[in-house]
């Protein structure tokens, strides 16, 4: 398979900065929901010379791409200032939710404080109505009672109501209807209206008014506390590259060292990574021996061992001696940034079931605020002392909250969850593909089998002067040298294989055909490396197979003339295999293996596992064509596989799953990856976006069915402002609470650990 393919050459950075094309992450503070991020992209979409824009609700991160020379910085800062947010750089979000995190509280307890002050002074008026002429509560007690309330009242308005006044205000000044309209309607209108009352007479409602925004404000501060516990495995992981860098101008002739921002490094730089420090960006050790903890990227567990010429990986941890390293992949092009750009997409994007709830959200309040109006105007003519009330009740009670605050917990949790466990999941349509999946299709060599073949034994087919085991082992082995194929990487990798005397052929022109294996010329000569059927294409001589190889996979050796070697591999199942297909279908689910080794092979890897369906010899185009055919039967496939023969399969599955160690063509067409490569962290993906969804559609139904019972009961009168106040505040901390069960779910021990083990102590 062809080599991992590399980013971006050095050489493109100074033809971006000559056309003016500038990047920047910048925190984004206010955002509460789903219609704040649609609103701050639209208007930056909108914004002249900015050419990208992405905005992520989970991390509350923007990156920003943009032409300097139509528009700055400073102006696209203010054009988000302009919508009532505020932006700072990304690293300045700790102190952005720390100051949001105390102001917060504050508001939060002079809500409390004030709650419990005005039910005091409410509570007679519930237990003896006011007496006109004789009675234990006068007008006149009754009056500076009220005026006591008021005055404990303002400052709930003015302090604690604040931030659903301000983001009101944002919403309708930009022509947009969110949850803090309602919200905000409903206390503007109780607290004017009480205030009326308090010296024209009639009843009063303050203490419905404190106790609606004191748990407004406990809602939306549990919820706070959820979203920080659901991102902390992405905000760990966007911590692990330095923020500085020891950056050696001189190398190899001076060893001074010049301490910079670990963004400001370019490839080719040559930088020093003490001993306890993290890799700031991705490169090859120059000087110096050390161990590196990579379980964050590679799933082993156990620290590497590096040396001169070793690659690093950003973000990993050196653990014991200083390292020279030159930098190779920089910025968003490391492999760290990769996998925190996949679990940011992953988290922003939606299943189809949530989005389908985002959609009519706004439609869902706007449609509350015509039925208030319409009930209020029904009911003045009933009833008119009662008609502002009941308008106000339906205004309150139907705060869809619920509806939009909760599931984008459930999907960051969800993300993140997996994430510390090896699984990353690429794109969030992924989570409901997995919980719907009726199909799990298997490829053989690397995904259920360990993936590290290793020559059990060579059988000369050609007998002359020339070829001799020795040098059919070495020219194979240069031939295999550029593929990342399990087979062509135990060909390359074999002790007997490292041959320098023999005068092996320049091979050039090296071509891999997926499912079939390598054609490259020597002189003029063509040489094929791959299964038998691959080589026999090219010379057309038969091949009787020995009885003892049945079952082994093979590697034939050739070229125009004829039959050069046939290379016998051995692999092992992976130890987790088993217990993985025995638990799909103990879930109901169908196991089908397509695999392109021989179909032996294939079928005695099935009958150790238990899998019915096993087919071999399948080419990429056959995979496609069974998966296809399985989806065209009403089914929902999982299609896991590492080799490049697995791509087209892999984009035509519903959810694809690309092992860690695979072959970079089928990471990049995945939607889950699985950077551990433990089968059975695969298990745990299965049943967490289970859980995942079932609270999903737990958390929609709820709110669905509380809407359907709260909003006839409010209009016909049954309500009060208070109860409005307290039924929509448990509704919506019952879903974020509901939302929270997704963490209690055990955690398999077959994980990454090393440096995901730190993340997870983070994310606890």
């Amino acid at each position: 398979m062809p080599n991992s393919p590399s980013a971006a050459p050095a050489s493109l950075a100074p033809a971006a900065a000559e056309a003016g094309l500038k990047h920047e992450k910048l925190a984004i503070d206010g955002i509460r929901c789903a219609a704040c991020v649609q609103l701050i992209e639209f208007r930056l979409q909108q914004l002249a010379g900015v050419t990208a824009f992405k905005l992520n609700i989970a991390s509350h991160r923007a990156d920003i791409s943009w032409d300097s020379r139509s528009t700055s910085l400073p102006r696209i800062v203010e054009a988000i200032s302009d919508l009532g947010y505020s932006a700072l750089p990304a690293g300045s979000q700790g102190v952005l939710e720390e100051r949001a995190k105390k102001m917060a509280l504050w508001r939060l307890f002079v809500a409390g404080f004030a709650m419990m002050q005005v039910m005091m002074y409410a509570f007679p008026a519930y237990l003896v109505p006011v007496a006109a002429v004789d009675g234990d509560l006068t007008p006149d007690i009754d009056r500076l009672l009220k005026l006591a309330s008021l005055a404990i009242t303002v400052p709930v308005v003015l302090f604690c109501a604040w931030p659903f006044f301000r983001a009101a205000w944002r919403d309708l000044r930009n022509r947009h209807v969110g949850m803090d309209v309602p919200v905000s309607v409903g206390v503007l209108v109780t607290f004017f209206a009480s205030v009326w009352a308090t010296f024209a007479g009639g009843p009063v409602y303050y203490d419905s008014l404190i106790m609606f925004v004191f748990l407004l404000l406990a809602a939306r501060t549990i919820e706070a506390k959820v979203h920080r516990k659901s991102t902390s495995a992405l905000r760990a992981l966007i911590q692990l590259v330095p923020a500085q860098a020891e950056k050696i101008d001189d190398y190899p002739h001076s060893r001074q060292t010049v301490r910079v921002a670990a963004e400001a490094l370019r490839a080719g730089d040559f930088i020093l990574v003490p001993a306890g420090a993290h890799i700031p960006v991705d490169g090859v050790v120059i000087e110096g021996a050390s161990e590196c903890d990579e379980a964050l990227m590679t799933g082993e567990s156990h620290p590497v061992i590096k040396s001169r010429g070793s690659k690093l990986i950003g973000g990993a941890l050196n653990l014991i001696g200083p390292l020279v390293m030159q930098a190779e992949q920089v910025g968003d092009q490391t492999q760290l940034s990769s996998l925190v750009k996949m679990m940011e997409a992953a988290a922003n994007e939606k299943p189809p079931l949530v989005a389908l709830a985002d959609r009519h959200a706004s439609r869902f309040l706007l449609a509350i605020m015509l039925l208030a109006i319409a009930a209020g105007i029904v009911w003045w003519q009933i009833d008119p002392a009662r008609a502002l009330w009941i308008a106000v009740t339906i205004i309150i009670v139907t705060c869809p909250c619920a509806l939009s605050l909760a599931t984008p917990g459930v999907m960051s949790a969800a993300v993140g969850r997996l994430a510390r466990n090896g699984v990353l999941v690429a794109r969030g349509r992924a989570i409901e593909s997995l919980a719907r999946t009726t199909h799990v299709v298997f490829d053989k060599t690397g995904t259920l089998t360990q993936g590290k073949l290793h020559l059990l034994d060579t059988l000369l087919l050609r007998r002359d002067a020339v070829w001799s085991v020795a040098f059919a082992q070495a020219a194979a082995a240069r031939l295999a040298a550029g593929s990342l194929h399990p087979v062509s990487l135990a060909l390359a990798g074999a002790p007997a294989m490292q041959q320098d005397a023999f005068a092996i052929p320049e091979f050039d022109g090296v071509r891999e055909i997926a499912g079939a294996g390598l054609q490259a010329g020597a002189g003029d000569q063509t040489y094929r490396l791959g299964s038998v059927d691959f080589v026999q294409q090219l010379h057309r001589q038969p091949l009787e197979i020995p009885p003892q190889y049945a079952g082994q996979t093979l590697a034939a050796f050739g070229d125009a003339g004829g039959w050069i070697a046939l290379f016998v591999m051995q692999d092992g199942l992976r130890h987790d295999a088993r217990d993985l297909i025995t638990f799909l279908l103990r879930q109901g689910k169908k196991v089908v293996l397509l695999s392109g080794d021989r179909a032996d092979v294939v079928a005695q890897v099935g009958r150790e596992l238990g899998i019915a369906e096993a087919f071999g010899e399948l080419g990429p185009a056959q995979k496609y064509d069974a998966i296809k055919k399985i989806q065209q039967q009403g089914g929902v496939v999982a299609m896991i596989g590492d080799g490049m023969n697995d791509g087209p399969g892999l984009s035509l599955a519903d959810v694809s799953i690309a092992m860690g160690q695979g072959a970079p063509i089928s990471q990049a067409r995945s939607d889950v990856i699985l950077i551990s490569s433990h089968l059975g962290d695969l298990r745990h993906a299965f049943q967490t976006a289970a859980k995942a969804m079932l609270l999903i559609r737990q958390n929609l139904g709820w709110a669905l069915l509380y809407n359907a019972i709260a909003i006839p009961a409010a209009m016909s009168g049954l309500l009060a402002p208070w109860h409005a106040a307290v039924g929509m505040s448990l509704s919506s901390l019952a879903v974020v609470l509901n939302s929270l069960r997704i963490s209690s779910q055990k955690t398999p021990q077959a994980g990454l650990n090393g440096t995901m083990a730190a993340v997870a102590r983070q994310a606890a």
